[in-house]
């Protein structure tokens, strides 16, 4: 049969080049090589014509291909090939399982059929090179999330407290059971380490305010703040304020509440000492079980937001406290606050969520409202900065069965994924660990 193809395209290459050639002087040439190939803009088919392929020389056939680059679902059984050649050649052919073509540059074509060959034949006769085209469409959706679960537990099922932090690249799990410390390490999120009980905190250290800026750790309660290398040994800084609860690492600074309800104060932790940062909040503002996290806006500006959990009174906050730091004026820049459940107040109240920032994109996670009801298994999804939520699609993103609905887990961002560890609910406390990934966030290394 490969012998039959090769005399039949051979006989074809010879029609189509054939010409009186007694009375032509001009010189030919006997180059057959193609340097460019790709597809022709289809309305119906976005990013079919951006689509780059390589032209890969080999000593017998050619490989024209694509790193994954056409769209997921696009369908390539009605498209019209580009091809570039180094010189301009006597014949080009393409030849499908079931056909062949001779090439005319407005041929409309199925490459869905494999293999598919371009054979070349220079404009002297004297050479001739094949090429096999192999393009590649994404087999997978770009917006669907892949979860994983790691470990089913990093210690013995309690009723303990826990926050996880990372740590010169290490995740570390701070646990407390209303009496004793305990921590654990680990570099993926799958095996762990006892690496001992932390030393220097106070009584009733409420590990879950504990914070990181990746190289130390941070807590603070009454008129010290505590600071720790390694999550193991604390050092106490005596402050003459009343810390209330780390708020966040935001901004390359440590921000810290101070002061009594009604009269709080943010503030900066910086070179071991507390400074204002010029943001006193008016209304309430959480002290507890309160979502953190900071991201960059449209805008290029740094901003953060500090979500729902509990007020020194013991209420259940649906606020929404907005954060943005613009570099001017110079040269300290300015810090502006806002809450924003002031003007949208459909937001729920909420308490226990963890909110990452990923693909440009809020994920919220978990929580309770005030009636202490668990909001499921459900993903919430801002694309709007954290002004509004929906659900995220559960055909598209959802967690696995295996997973209970809980509060006060931790959720972290690594690279290109997303990790949730932990939490409670109502019967337990967890400390599973789950890594999901959306598909498209890898393609393109």
């Amino acid at each position: 049969m490969r012998k039959f193809f090769n005399i039949f395209i051979g006989i074809l290459l010879i029609f189509l080049t054939s010409c009186d050639s007694a009375n032509n002087t001009q010189t030919l040439s006997s180059v057959a090589k193609l340097s460019g190939f790709a597809f022709a803009k289809v309305d119906s088919m976005p990013g079919l014509a951006a689509a780059v392929f390589t032209v890969d020389e080999r000593l017998d056939t050619g490989l024209v291909w694509n790193k994954d680059s056409i769209l997921y679902g696009t369908k390539l059984n009605h498209v019209v090939p580009r091809f570039s050649f180094a010189a301009t050649p006597g014949a080009a052919v393409l030849s499908f399982p079931d056909t062949t073509v001779a090439l005319t540059g407005y041929d409309t074509l199925d490459f869905t059929k494999r293999p598919i060959y371009l054979t070349i034949r220079s404009a002297d006769r004297s050479t001739t090179k094949v090429y096999e085209i192999r393009p590649t469409v994404h087999q997978v959706d770009p917006d669907l999330f892949t979860w994983d679960r790691l470990t089913e537990a990093v210690y013995p099922e309690d009723d303990s407290e826990q926050k996880v932090v990372e740590l010169n690249n290490q995740f570390i799990m701070i646990t407390s059971n209303g009496f004793d410390l305990e921590a654990y390490s680990s570099a993926d999120g799958a095996s762990w380490t006892d690496f001992g009980d932390p030393i220097g905190l106070p009584a009733g250290t409420r590990v879950r305010q504990i914070i990181s800026d990746g190289y130390t750790l941070y807590y603070g309660q009454d008129n010290k703040i505590y600071t720790s290398p390694d999550g193991i040994t604390w050092n106490a800084h005596t402050v003459s304020k009343n810390v209330v609860t780390m708020v966040m690492y935001w901004n390359k600074l440590v921000w810290v509440l101070t002061g009594t309800e009604n009269n709080y104060k943010l503030e900066i932790w910086e070179d071991e000492n507390l400074r204002p940062s010029g943001l006193n909040p008016v209304g309430e503002f959480p002290v507890s079980d309160f979502a953190a996290v900071c991201f960059k806006s449209a805008s290029e500006r740094q901003r953060a937001m500090v979500i729902g959990g509990f007020a020194e009174n013991g209420r259940s906050l649906n606020t929404r406290w907005n954060f943005e730091y613009s570099a001017h004026p110079q040269p300290n820049g300015t810090y502006r606050m806002e809450e924003f459940s002031i003007d949208r107040p459909a937001f729920k109240s909420l308490t226990g969520v963890s909110v990452v920032e990923y693909d440009e994109a809020l994920m919220m996670f978990g929580g309770v409202d005030d009636n202490m009801q668990y909001f499921g298994r459900d993903i919430y999804i801002s694309y709007n900065e954290g002004m509004s939520w929906e659900k995220a699609d559960s055909t598209k993103n959802s967690l696995p069965e295996v997973y209970q609905a809980r509060q006060k887990q931790t959720a972290i961002v690594r690279g290109e994924y997303v990790y949730l560890f932990g939490g409670q609910d109502a019967a337990k406390t967890y400390s599973d660990v789950y890594r999901g990934r959306l598909n498209s966030i890898n393609w393109n290394k």
